[in-house]
């Protein structure tokens, strides 16, 4: 398989987290997962970033997405503009609300826990739970994005 095809086939996923230790962690857990699928992780490191990486800009209302990944990770706990306001517009968004989004974050909240979910966000991971824990939930959210199940 040449390079391009193989780069192809690599899950596109989104990562919008503004610390890079977390980042590091969360990389991790999907290269650890790449049994399910391999990944191709962006890096946008705040609302700003991402939203630009997802629509080609901030205020854009368009139709056409710049870019499409098929997971979002997303911190609540963001600079520039915070997690919960990127939510809201992808899943405003006729195409990118189709994006499962899996919500990352260090907050007890319940507040943060229930608009995100009320928002749209299919999964909600607290940035706390062992290593293992994070790698297996990163395995459930990868083998959801591709339309499989993980054991």
């Amino acid at each position: 398989m040449e390079k391009n095809e193989m780069e192809k086939n690599k899950v596109e996923i989104l990562l919008v987290e503004d610390n890079s230790d977390d980042a590091t962690l969360a990389s991790l857990a999907f290269e650890k997962n790449e049994s399910i699928a391999p990944v191709k992780i962006h890096l946008a490191k705040d609302g700003v970033e991402a939203l630009e990486y997802i629509f080609g800009s901030v205020d854009a209302d368009g139709f056409l997405l710049s870019h499409h990944p098929q997971l979002i990770l997303l911190d609540l706990k963001l600079p520039k503009i915070d997690g919960l306001d990127v939510l809201r517009k992808i899943k405003k968004h006729p195409e990118a609300k189709e994006i499962p989004v899996v919500v990352l974050t260090g907050s007890n909240d319940q507040t943060d826990w229930t608009e995100s979910y009320f928002l749209g966000a299919e999964y909600f991971l607290r940035k706390s739970i062992d290593f293992n824990e994070f790698i297996e939930a990163a395995g459930w959210a990868l083998a959801d994005a591709i339309g499989q199940k993980s054991s």
